[in-house]
């Protein structure tokens, strides 16, 4: 769901993949008459109540054309933000929380699933563990729900 596929997510997907009418149902309800943005805290609220996998809530969102917004991890969707992104590098990060991030990397990257669980396994917020990778230079890929 990036920023340059604006207005047309479902590109992503097959032609003729048809959303599921339940989780499009739940989208549209969290996403409120007329917004047409969902945040990312309320997809998961979907994935929750459902027990389908984020891609599928992911996948639904896009064949919808709903923008997924206010990422948990600070990312993107914040539009007040200078290039809509919440979270900052942080000013130092501990060598026990490096290398947890470092462990985890495929690529050179941290899947947004491997931040999520840094930070539950530690008590940080979500955005802490963003904030240290920004600190590194890692970026975070891929979003469990495919904006990214």
């Amino acid at each position: 769901m990036a920023h340059e596929d604006a207005p047309h997510y479902s590109r992503k997907h097959p032609p003729g993949e048809q959303a599921d009418p339940r989780l499009a149902e739940a989208v549209r309800k969290k996403a409120g008459a007329g917004r047409g943005t969902i945040s990312c805290r309320a997809a998961f609220e979907i994935v929750s109540e459902s027990g389908v996998d984020p891609s599928g809530v992911g996948r639904t969102i896009d064949l919808l054309e709903v923008r997924l917004v206010a990422c948990q991890l600070g990312l993107f969707g914040y539009p007040s933000k200078e290039g809509g992104k919440a979270v900052e590098p942080a000013a130092a990060v501990s060598p026990e929380l490096e290398k947890a991030i470092r462990e985890r990397l495929a690529d050179g990257r941290l899947a947004c699933a491997d931040a999520w669980a840094i930070a539950d396994s530690r008590g940080l917020k979500r955005i802490e563990v963003a904030a240290a990778a920004e600190k590194l230079g890692i970026r975070i890929k891929p979003c469990q729900l495919g904006a990214f």
